[in-house]
């Protein structure tokens, strides 16, 4: 008789963690958490956001983002721009100088602060705060304050809105898994466009419009799309035939590449994500978010923690 040994059972210290939590754990390990102190209580507040005072935080850092995008569309009206230009320019002014805070207190929570200079939402946030600051000797560029809605990027991580982020990433995928066919889709329409564009000027010529071939190329594009500005329209009776045909031509290339997409995207949706969940009874890890049950023990599973 051999005695049966039950190996002991590890912790597993991502079975329960959510995409904040991951989120979190990412920004420690790349940008640096401090380990006590002021720096780390700041820390806390402005990259955990699975915290209450996180994400209270990043819940009123959304609404004044938003707030400030409104002002900014406000502003653009002339009446509005008019009657309430004073108060526009001091909320303007308020969010900067708010943003501007942030900012600063991002890269001083952190262990290596040029690094997330350097990332995506580092960029993003300096450039949020710039426009209003060279506004000051360039009159009219504050209306690139409009960059600061990438900033709402964030909601998707703060708001738990795991589903919005699981259908992003699926998204994401399906573009990248379908590049090449696009590419090759993109170019095939280019090379037809060039070709007709270049039939056009022929059989239009400079006299109806058409006087170089970028010109019949651009008129090319703009009836393939559907769109057709009326700029420029075919005068002669092949002209019409041809500009006819091209248009019913754009409607059937406009489905092309959402039929790739969505194909791309189905597949993607029966490829099931692989989680850090683990059974605490036999230790099988890879167990789908929603499932209650181990599917290789059978022994039911914990609720995953979402606070």
């Amino acid at each position: 008789m051999y005695e049966r040994t039950i190996p002991m059972k590890p912790e597993s210290t991502h079975a329960t963690l959510t995409p904040q939590q991951l989120a979190a754990q990412e920004a420690k390990q790349r940008y640096g958490k401090p380990e006590r102190g002021w720096r780390e209580k700041l820390y806390i507040v402005i990259f955990e956001a699975e915290t209450r005072t996180g994400r209270a935080f990043d819940l009123v850092l959304i609404a004044a983002i938003l707030m400030s995008v409104t002002v900014v569309v406000l502003s653009s009206i002339a009446s509005v721009a008019a009657r309430y230009n004073t108060l526009l320019m001091a909320l303007e002014w308020f969010f900067t100088i708010l943003f501007t805070i942030e900012y600063i207190a991002r890269l001083l929570c952190l262990k290596h602060p040029v690094r997330y200079a350097k990332s995506f939402f580092g960029v993003i946030d300096l450039l949020a705060i710039i426009p209003t600051y060279i506004g000051l000797l360039l009159p009219g560029a504050h209306v690139l304050i409009d960059v600061r809605i990438l900033r709402l990027l964030r909601m998707f991580r703060i708001l738990k809105l795991t589903s919005y982020v699981h259908e992003y990433t699926v998204l994401g995928r399906a573009l990248l898994a379908s590049k090449r066919k696009i590419l090759i889709f993109l170019s095939f329409v280019m090379m037809v466009v060039f070709l007709l564009g270049t039939v056009m000027y022929v059989v239009e010529g400079p006299d109806n419009g058409f006087t170089s071939i970028p010109t019949a190329i651009y008129w090319a594009i703009s009836t393939m799309t559907t769109v057709g500005f009326g700029d420029i329209a075919p005068k002669t009776d092949i002209g019409r035939a041809i500009s006819s045909l091209m248009m019913l031509l754009g409607w059937g290339i406009l489905a092309v590449p959402t039929g790739i997409i969505s194909s791309e995207m189905t597949m993607q949706r029966s490829v099931k994500l692989v989680t850090t969940r683990a059974c605490p009874a036999c230790l099988k890890e890879g167990l789908d978010d929603d499932a209650r049950f181990c599917k290789n023990c059978g022994d039911k599973l914990p609720p995953m923690a979402l606070d």
